[in-house]
């Protein structure tokens, strides 16, 4: 039994409530104190050369790790760029820079390159700040720190007033962070999000060691920053919410010319999807397939407020669909590239749906044991790849495998027995 199984296994020392443990077992106690006010006020908002050169040399000759956040426009600008990037650091205090009046952060990033960055839920962040030119070499994810210490809830001002006793305002997280200028209660928030965030890591850190899983959290750390950019995602428009509903090939791709149409629209105006034309709108008409604007204009989403050239842009691009030739209608479904859908195990494979029945149940007991959501030990996918084309029921071919998948070393260590046992048809 690891040092991390051990701490988990005892009661005493699970995290309760949101809060981590002292040392001698308890959780934190108190009044949570509400932080009204970053320490040294609400810094100017960075949008020039010149202030942009004097932030990049004080944050280079500070210490310690660095503070990073940054906040989109999601819901009203297309795409997800960042509007405001927020930094602090010891000896050089708190930033806010506009990413918008200054969209290369290239020199800032490599002023940084040898500091940890401390994010919470770094997967959020990295894509818009990788944009600007923002990319660490190391980071501390404080969400995913508190995932692995097994607390109950790691939003940052669950982590924040659990661990640290402070409260923080978050009444602006969804506001329209493309407004200019910011206001001063939204630049506030913003302060104060990157106030605290190093001393959560601190303790995060004192935590995970205490717990024996500071190296795994290292590892994840690690993978996090190598990871290249996400693939651009194969026919978006088949996420259109309410697609469940459309069956029919015409209908698809009624759905695949709306929604190409209105994401050009969006990108054109920069602006939200959503706000051009909604989801349910796409599947009505997919549903209806209207022969004209007049029908179009009778459904839900198409009401009396569109204008007759928008109602005949969207007629044009369900009139596209309609004329489309058999071999040009989109397929019913995705090409499956790894297993089937479990429900359908059943009939396709029945040993394949025992081996995931029993490679679930002891993940689950053993996430459990580690305190620990399951995803976080090891990828649902994974275990779905591995029980569908199973390796040699060995430790050596298991572990391959996970590693072959992008499991990390502690997490091949641990899962392994577990996975060994599945597929030899055994419990662990």
């Amino acid at each position: 039994m690891t040092d991390a199984q051990d701490t988990a296994a005892d009661s005493s020392l699970r995290t309760t409530g949101g809060t981590p443990p002292d040392d001698a077992g308890s959780s934190v106690t108190g009044t949570p104190v509400p932080l009204l006010e970053p320490r040294e006020g609400i810094p100017p908002v960075i949008a020039d050369g010149t202030a942009l050169a004097e932030v990049v040399a004080a944050f280079a000759a500070g210490s310690g790790p660095v503070a990073v956040d940054a906040e989109r426009a999601s819901g009203y600008r297309y795409g997800q760029r960042a509007y405001l990037v927020q930094l602090r650091r010891e000896g050089a205090g708190t930033a806010l820079i506009d990413p918008v009046a200054c969209p290369d952060l290239s020199g800032l990033g490599g002023a940084l390159t040898g500091a940890e960055w401390v994010l919470h839920a770094a997967t959020q962040d990295l894509p818009c700040l990788r944009e600007i030119g923002m990319l660490p070499a190391a980071l501390f994810d404080t969400e995913l720190a508190g995932r692995l210490a097994g607390f109950p809830r790691v939003g940052l001002g669950a982590m924040v007033e659990g661990v640290l006793g402070f409260v923080l305002e978050k009444g602006h997280s969804a506001v329209d962070w493309s407004t200019r200028p910011l206001p001063d209660p939204w630049l506030r928030y913003a302060a104060l999000d990157v106030e605290l965030l190093v001393d959560l890591r601190d303790a995060l850190e004192k935590e995970l060691d205490r717990q024996g899983k500071l190296e795994w959290a290292r590892q994840e750390f690690d993978a996090i920053a190598a990871a290249p950019p996400a693939e651009p995602r194969k026919d978006p428009w088949r996420r259109t919410s309410g697609m469940h509903k459309v069956r029919r090939r015409r209908q698809l791709a009624v759905v695949r010319e709306l929604w190409e149409t209105r994401d050009r629209i969006a990108q054109r105006r920069d602006v939200s999807p959503g706000k051009v034309l909604s989801d349910a709108a796409i599947v009505e008409a997919a549903l209806a397939l209207p022969p004209n604007a007049h029908a179009l204009a009778a459904l839900s989403g198409f009401g009396h407020r569109m204008g007759r050239r928008q109602l005949e842009q969207w007629q044009t691009a369900v009139d596209r669909a309609r004329a489309l030739p058999e071999s040009g209608l989109p397929q019913p479904g995705q090409p499956v590239t790894g297993p089937p859908p479990p429900r359908a195990w059943a009939d396709k494979d029945p040993a394949a749906a025992a081996r995931l029945s029993t490679a679930r149940a002891g993940v689950s007991a053993l996430a459990e044991r580690l305190g620990m959501p399951q995803e976080n030990l090891v990828s649902p996918d994974t275990v779905r790849r591995i029980c569908w084309e199973p390796p040699t029921a060995d430790a050596a071919s298991v572990q391959a495998a996970l590693a072959g998948y992008g499991a990390r070393p502690w997490q091949v260590e641990l899962v392994t027995p577990v996975l060994v046992a599945a597929l030899s048809g055994r419990s662990a």
